[in-house]
């Protein structure tokens, strides 16, 4: 992995790469591949924690008839998932690129063989060059071992492989002092590990294949990656340049640091 100039961590929600019907939109990957294909050239490498395997899973089926709501869960992640890594390759190969499944369960966190076995595995594909698309296991995950979203495995896998930055991309430019959609709110630009910014945040009631993280949470591990003092940017990932500009340095998003 030392070849790289950097290492970062990219995570992508439901809500960037879908549209107000909830369907996936593929220049909103393509988006994404390009920038992560632009970086490779300059000697920095990506992981990428990607979410939409439910929401693709429920394009496939439809509307299911099972009513256990976690179950339903496993099915649409069990069907959704080949579809988007489908998606994947074939812009990664596009892009003379490859690109590979992790499927993570909480306990290959945990202190022993697991965790060094998926070290080793992040390791040989970076040094492969082979982009890593992660996902939490939803298909076989239970309550207890499950990640709270794909956040927090994203803030986990920056703390394993020692990222240099980690980049949260949401639909909107970041964290507000109000509702990101009144016109008197202002992004906060930069918020410190230790400091407290609950009262600006406001959780939303989303849909079950939208994605189980807020903003609250994504703060949360946004904070436990910046006090490992791994710089963290949440920010927008429907806008054109948004991984190339952070990595350029420009002001975009929230920045958490340490």
């Amino acid at each position: 992995m030392e070849k790289y100039k950097q290492k970062i961590v990219v995570k992508v929600g439901t809500n960037v790469m879908t549209n107000k019907d909830k369907r996936i939109v593929r220049p909103v990957l393509r988006r994404l591949v390009r920038q992560i294909a632009e970086l490779y050239e300059r000697d920095i490498i990506t992981i990428l924690v990607s979410s939409g395997s439910v929401i693709a899973g429920k394009e496939v089926l439809g509307r299911s008839k099972i009513k256990d709501k976690t179950q339903r869960r496993q099915v649409y992640s069990a069907i959704g998932q080949p579809r988007m890594m489908r998606l994947y390759y074939n812009i990664f190969m596009d892009y003379g690129m490859k690109c590979a499944q992790v499927l993570p369960t909480k306990r290959d966190f945990s202190p022993g063989v697991h965790r060094e076995n998926m070290i080793n595995c992040y390791k040989g594909l970076l040094s492969e060059g082979v982009i890593p698309i992660l996902n939490e296991d939803d298909a076989v995950s239970v309550t207890m071992s499950m990640f709270s979203d794909n956040d927090e495995l994203a803030s986990l896998v920056a703390q394993l492989i020692n990222a240099d930055k980690l980049i949260i991309l949401t639909d909107i430019d970041g964290l507000y002092d109000g509702h990101p959609d009144s016109e008197n709110s202002t992004l906060i630009e930069e918020v410190n590990s230790n400091e407290n910014v609950d009262k600006y945040i406001k959780e939303s009631n989303k849909e079950e294949a939208e994605g189980r993280g807020g903003m609250g949470s994504k703060l949360d591990y946004a904070k436990q990656a910046a006090a490992m003092n791994i710089p963290t940017f949440i920010a927008n990932g429907k806008k054109d340049n948004t991984i190339i500009d952070i990595i350029d340095g420009k002001s975009v998003g929230t920045k958490i640091m340490r």
